[in-house]
């Protein structure tokens, strides 16, 4: 598998909403970063579900290594 493309320096803040699905774009090719808008096709890429439990600002990765997948860990440090 080839490596994502790094699509930011620093993560995405993004005020998500209890009870919605959001898909993290793993590939980084995404125009609608941090979401994926299906880019990976044709690739080994897939996106990464997040289930929001409350409404509150989270933050996506946006180097594309994190190891807590969709969410930031400081890996683009």
């Amino acid at each position: 598998m080839n490596d994502p493309k790094r699509a930011s320096d620093t993560p995405y803040a993004v005020e998500v909403e209890a009870g919605k699905s959001y898909f993290w774009c793993a590939c980084g090719e995404s125009k609608s970063q941090p979401l994926c808008d299906g880019s990976h096709k044709g690739t080994d890429f897939m996106p990464v579900k997040y289930q929001a439990t409350e409404s509150k600002k989270v933050f996506f990765c946006g180097c594309k290594k994190t190891a807590a997948q969709p969410l930031c860990d400081g890996s683009h440090k």
